[in-house]
């Protein structure tokens, strides 16, 4: 496949294709594409989740607010759920279990509700377009869905605290985890909120530059860190 150029793991039970690119719509020739993980649902479960919240007040405009459930949450700085999965990749069948990127790769692991679906399409074409990057990092970039007939994602979804149980989709959930299997970043927006690649590349790259210091507010790769000491941390105050 001469006309792909780099590639994202979709877990998923179903061949997906996610085109970034046409050459009939978009300057640049090239496609990306996404390695899926998914279970049971469909776009009628995200609808009626919008649906039914928005019945609940029309004034308040919160129809994309829901709540995931979950007792056990995966806390930042804790390992990681372990899962074993089966994922399409460059629209082939792989196992993807993420233990096996201890020691070796960082993962960024992001959850999402559907696949074709208002802004799910955008941060899976968002994060295609900039897996070459991320590769370059040493990372690889799993998405999770759960629209397909594999239960097994449930299950995952669950584990990291993002299924909203009563609809069957998750939460725009996203986890870095290190080289170690711990979680060092999560965050998770509600399902009309769309994710930042630029901020999860900039708060990956801090996270391998500088393990042993500090992130300040609105650092930038290449700026000043800060040392996590009374003192030391003068050189950083004194520099702004």
């Amino acid at each position: 496949m001469a006309s792909v150029t780099s590639s994202t793991t979709l877990i998923s039970s179903s061949t997906r294709a996610f085109p970034a690119k046409s050459s009939s719509s978009l300057p640049s020739p090239s496609l990306s594409f996404l390695r899926t993980i998914s279970s049971p649902s469909s776009s009628a479960s995200l609808r009626s989740a919008f649906a039914q919240r928005s019945s609940l007040s029309s004034s308040s405009r919160r129809s994309f607010a829901v709540k995931a459930q979950t007792d056990d949450l995966p806390l930042v700085g804790n390992k990681a759920p372990d899962f074993e999965a089966e994922a399409v990749f460059d629209q082939e069948f792989i196992k993807v279990k993420l233990s096996e990127y201890i020691g070796k790769k960082y993962v960024i692991l992001f959850f999402y509700p559907l696949d074709f679906t208002f802004v799910c399409p955008t941060e899976i074409t968002a994060f295609s377009d900039r897996y070459a990057e991320f590769e370059k990092l040493n990372t690889e970039v799993l998405g999770v869905s759960v629209d397909s007939v594999v239960n097994v994602t449930k299950s995952i979804s669950k584990s990291f605290g993002v299924l909203i149980h009563d609809q069957g989709i998750a939460l725009r959930g996203l986890f870095i985890i290190d080289k170690e299997g711990v979680i060092q970043h999560s965050t998770i927006n509600n399902l009309g909120i769309g994710r930042s690649v630029d901020e999860t590349m900039r708060t990956l790259q801090y996270i391998q530059e500088n393990p042993d210091e500090v992130c300040p507010a609105g650092w930038k790769p290449g700026e000043k860190s800060m040392k996590p000491d009374p003192k030391l941390s003068k050189e950083y105050f004194s520099a702004i």
